[in-house]
């Protein structure tokens, strides 16, 4: 947690003195000579000079608030306290305080979500909004079905929807939750959107024995008409895409980053045909996925493929997917902008030798200026020779490239490809592979 993020409770009085410096109360006596040792005179001017110390409070609002927003960025432990002195200092600071909220319970979030109920206006301040109890168990917190069976407790599982739909400035949402809270949230964007300013987006759900959670439940998050970053972690989504009639026409997503999913390719591509302008993909996977895909292929062909509707304005593709194999050898001369190109090996790029003979060699993208492989390469003598000649013809194919980044193996880099390196205009950089 960090101290630009409020955690609920986010603060809590501590104005007490210690025992040693308070005030010692005086005893009831009935000798008023006693009495009067233990009075402290009472200057009349005390309560004036009291206030006029308080030169803070001269300042215009405005000018407090820029204060105050300077204070937050440092700590919000201290503006806390500012807070704490007075109700216009509260009122100042409210909206800096929520500005940006973190729960590490559910249960702070019930209390947080009450809260709101009783002072509405305080859900517009809120613009970053973070889940983070991913291994919580909430199954006290569910009721049994009524006799429609959908519903819950009062401050029970789908309270988190309402919740979030008052803060109707949110710009920010990570969640990191149960799976009970995974229909409570897919309801939020399944339905009218309530947020209608979110820009960045991160859901996970955590399940039993580490399964993927149904992409389905939320599949209305791509078709937000304002969200630019959307990042899916251990989500799985079958052959059936997106198959609403409601398409949407365009939307401004611009990153999307898959993050240990079992995405079929197919559906993968009906989702990347909203975006209008998609700048960067990022895909990756464990060498040995646990449990295993179902939903996914394994070649990395079709992964590059899904890509082909933002092939004139995707900048960057990272794939970082081991498991991944070449059958076939990636076309992607068509990926007019790419200028990052990350991959695992040399043989996801040319495809791996087979018993037909080749007809045609990798295209890479013409105006790509990195090219790196998360792995050794040169396993494959066949596709060694064909990275060898994609160097020596690198001045054509990619003329723009600056940087290579290669892995070394038990074995090194190919000799042949470092002699094919030598006296390029792109720089070499070699890396040992992480044991």
């Amino acid at each position: 947690m960090t101290d630009s993020a409020v955690a609920w409770p986010a603060f809590r009085a501590e104005t007490q003195l210690p025992r040693s410096q308070r005030p010692r109360r005086r005893r009831n006596s009935r000798n008023s000579d006693e009495k009067s040792q233990f009075c402290l005179p009472i200057r009349s001017d005390s309560l004036s000079q009291s206030h006029d110390l308080d030169r803070f409070s001269r300042l215009p609002d405005k000018v407090v608030l820029l204060i105050l927003d300077l204070l937050a960025q440092g700590s919000t432990r201290d503006i806390c306290s500012v807070s704490l002195v007075s109700r216009k200092y509260h009122g100042l600071a409210e909206g800096i305080l929520y500005r940006k909220i973190l729960f590490g319970s559910h249960e702070h979030h019930l209390v947080f979500g009450e809260s709101l109920r009783r002072r509405p206006r305080r859900g517009s301040t809120i613009r970053d909004f973070k889940l983070e109890y991913p291994k919580s168990d909430l199954s006290h917190l569910v009721l049994s079905h009524s006799l429609n069976g959908t519903n819950y407790m009062r401050n029970g599982i789908d309270h988190l929807a309402s919740t979030l739909s008052a803060m109707s400035n949110l710009e920010t949402l990570d969640v990191a939750a149960p799976a009970h809270l995974l229909q409570g949230i897919g309801a939020l964007f399944n339905g009218p959107f309530d947020l209608a300013c979110l820009k960045t987006c991160s859901l996970f759900f955590q399940f039993p024995d580490d399964a993927y959670w149904d992409l389905r439940e939320s599949i209305h998050i791509f078709t937000h008409p304002t969200l630019e970053t959307l990042s899916i972690k251990r989500a799985k989504l079958d052959d059936k895409g997106f198959d609403l009639i409601e398409r949407p026409h365009s939307t401004a997503l611009k990153i999307l980053r898959l993050i240990e999913c079992d995405v079929n390719c197919d559906s993968l591509a009906d989702l990347l045909e909203f975006p209008e302008c998609l700048k960067e993909f990022y895909m990756d996977h464990t060498a040995e996925p646990v449990p295993e895909l179902e939903e996914d292929c394994d070649d990395f062909y079709e992964h590059v493929m899904a890509l082909k509707d933002q092939a004139e304005s995707v900048e960057s593709i990272t794939i970082n997917f081991p498991s991944l194999g070449g059958r076939k050898v990636v076309r992607l001369r068509e990926f007019q902008a790419v200028e990052t190109l990350r991959v695992n090996f040399d043989t996801q790029l040319f495809g791996k030798t087979g018993r037909k003979p080749r007809l045609n060699s990798v295209g890479l993208p013409p105006r790509l200026k990195t090219l790196e492989f998360f792995n050794p390469i040169g396993a494959d003598e066949t596709v060694t020779e064909l990275f060898t000649i994609m160097i020596n013809d690198i001045d054509f194919m990619a003329r723009e490239l600056k940087t290579l980044l290669l892995v070394e193996g038990p074995n090194g880099v190919p000799e042949q490809i470092l002699e094919a390196c030598k006296g390029k205009r792109f720089d070499l950089e070699l890396r040992r592979l992480d044991t």
